[in-house]
C-alpha cells in the first residue's frame, strides 16, 4: 500500500491541473474556441483563415461567432463581403475590448487555479 508521502513523491512532477472555463448567459456565451477564433481574425483579418488555422469549417466558425454575438448582445466582428477586392473580417471596437477583458480574466483564472493546485498538491 502506498501512503500519502510516497504518493506525493511519486506524483509530484507528473500531475498537472486541467480545466475549462467559459462565460454563460442563457447558454454558453464565450470560451476558448471563440477566443481562439477572434485571436485568429485579429491576426489574419479573415474568419476563413482563422477557421482554417483551427481546423474548423468556415460554417462552424460562422455559427460559433453568431451564437456568441447573440448570447452576449453585441457584434464582435465586422464582416466585409468578398468581391473583386476580397472579403475579410475585423474585430469591432466592442469585440476588441471584450477580447482584452477576457484575456485578463483568463490569466487571472489560470493563476488562481494553478496557485490552488500548488497549495494542495506540491
Amino acid at each position: 500500500m502506498v501512503n500519502a508521502i510516497d504518493y506525493n513523491k511519486l506524483q509530484k512532477d507528473k500531475m498537472k491541473v486541467a480545466y475549462k472555463v467559459w462565460l454563460k448567459n442563457e447558454g454558453k456565451a464565450f470560451g476558448e474556441g471563440p477566443y481562439q477564433l477572434l485571436k485568429g481574425i485579429e491576426k489574419t483579418g479573415s474568419l476563413h483563415m482563422a477557421a482554417m488555422q483551427l481546423n474548423m469549417s468556415y460554417q462552424k466558425a460562422w455559427n460559433v461567432l453568431n451564437d456568441c454575438e447573440r448570447e452576449l448582445g453585441f457584434h464582435m466582428i465586422e464582416r466585409k463581403v468578398g468581391g473583386v477586392s476580397g472579403g475579410g473580417s475585423n474585430l469591432t471596437v466592442a469585440g476588441r475590448a471584450f477580447l482584452r477583458q477576457y484575456e485578463q480574466f483568463r490569466n487571472d483564472v489560470r493563476s488562481a487555479i494553478e496557485d490552488t493546485f500548488h497549495k494542495h498538491f506540491r
